[in-house]
């Protein structure tokens, strides 16, 4: 068994269309790694800052990533090689084992579909798109239907 403490750059950007740890950026990881008979077993914790935008006024949010990991790498020519699909397992290749899918896959699930700066956010105007959080307080827009448009003016002939 061995333990790894070691801080290492996100070669890729880890996250979704909105949030996500940017390419670049520090990835803290605390893992044990044992062999075990069918392969390689790595446990531990993933961490690392994340930076986004939020869903409803696209300002820009940031936050931290936590996730804890499981994941067992078969060796080659084992019972769990041979009889798990080529999808469902990773593998040991010549020595090595690959973290990177694995951490994606251990931190995505985690993180938010729809990000917010503040858990109130207004959002943006609907018809003029500024920012309703830095809006006058009475901002708003006197739009009439264009179905009725015709009628705006009814009885001012008189």
């Amino acid at each position: 068994m061995q333990e790894i403490e070691r801080t290492v750059v996100s070669p890729v950007r880890i996250g979704n269309d909105l949030i996500a740890i940017p390419e670049g950026a520090d990835v803290d990881m605390d893992l044990r790694v044992e062999s075990v008979s069918e392969g390689v077993l790595v446990t531990g914790t993933i961490a690392g800052d994340l930076a986004g935008e939020c869903a409803r006024c696209l300002g820009p949010v940031t936050g931290h990533a936590d996730a804890y990991l499981t994941e067992l790498f078969a060796y080659p020519d084992s019972r769990t090689e041979a009889t798990t699909e080529e999808e469902d397992i990773h593998r040991v290749v010549d020595g090595l084992v690959d973290l990177e899918q694995t951490i994606v896959d251990a931190i995505v699930p985690d993180l938010e579909l729809t990000p917010v700066c503040r858990p109130d956010c207004p959002g943006l105007c609907p018809d003029c798109g500024i920012a309703l959080a830095s809006a006058e307080p009475d901002h708003h827009h006197d739009k009439i239907d264009p179905r009725w448009a015709k009628l705006a003016n009814f009885g001012d002939d008189e």
